[in-house]
């Protein structure tokens, strides 16, 4: 693939991610009974001491949906491919400095590793523009491109090797377990998945697929095949469990995936 087209499906999909984000914190607003920052600012350390004088400004209820407005906006214009050179510096410091903000907010994590891919793709962002201010956008491109595929790559690799150390995953035993606590309830008796066989073979398939992902970075054919199959996994995990930034977190790691795997052959 070639840096240019990587750069525009990278900001594109990021956008999009983002974009969805937002409006789903501001949704969120108007549901949310429970996480009242009057109440979570409580938890905020008071040292040093301008943390939560800081924090008070830029999460008060109409500060707060400021923030997300704006960030909305930011992911549009990463989405259109017009944050470049220094606005593109800036924005990337922007949407990094608010994952940031809302980490705090959300207690650490609205949705768990999603929010962490996500601050993984921004902080690859960041370093694209950051590198590329002191030498060459080129360069600053391939860092940050290299940053999110070792970071993605790792995650699925971790998360084999996890399946692969418990028996329960090894025997198929945990993948009923597992989608039983899926939005839609518990799977139906009849269930394919509660076949011991079905859901011995699922199981493997999704721990040596996961265990297989760094083989992406040896042949961009590989990375071809491999990432469809990671974004299939990802959304049968939102049709089971509603965990739609899983989706597009990881989705948005693909283009540099397949960008590295094929520079790394020069």
């Amino acid at each position: 693939m070639e840096l240019s087209l990587a750069i525009r499906a990278f900001e594109g999909l990021l956008g999009l991610s983002l974009a969805l984000q937002s409006l789903e914190y501001l949704r969120t607003i108007r549901l949310d009974k429970v996480n009242d920052w009057a109440i979570l600012r409580n938890e905020i350390p008071d040292r040093p001491r301008w943390v939560r004088p800081l924090l008070d400004r830029l999460l008060a209820p109409h500060a707060y949906r400021g923030l997300l407005w704006l960030r909305l906006a930011l992911s549009l214009a990463l989405m259109s491919g017009i944050l470049s050179g220094h606005a593109g510096l800036l924005g990337a410091a922007v949407l990094f400095a608010m994952a940031l903000v809302l980490l705090l907010r959300w207690r650490g994590a609205f949705n768990g590793g999603s929010d962490f891919m996500t601050l993984v793709t921004l902080t690859g962002l960041l370093i694209a523009h950051g590198v590329g201010a002191v030498t060459t956008p080129e360069l600053g491109w391939r860092a940050g491109l290299w940053y999110v595929t070792l970071q993605s790559i790792t995650s699925y690799f971790v998360s084999g090797w996890v399946k692969l150390l418990h028996p329960s995953w090894r025997t198929g035993r945990a993948l009923p377990q597992f989608l039983d606590t899926g939005i839609h309830g518990p799977l139906r008796s009849d269930s394919a998945f509660r076949r011991p066989a079905v859901a011995r073979i699922a199981s493997w398939s999704f721990t040596v697929w996961e265990g297989l992902m760094p083989l992406a970075l040896l042949d961009p054919r590989l990375a071809m095949a491999l990432c469809p199959v990671a974004g299939g996994f990802h959304f049968l995990v939102f049709r089971f469990f509603g965990l739609n930034r899983f989706f597009w977190a990881w989705l948005a790691t693909f283009p540099a995936i397949v960008y590295c795997a094929g520079s790394s052959l020069h």
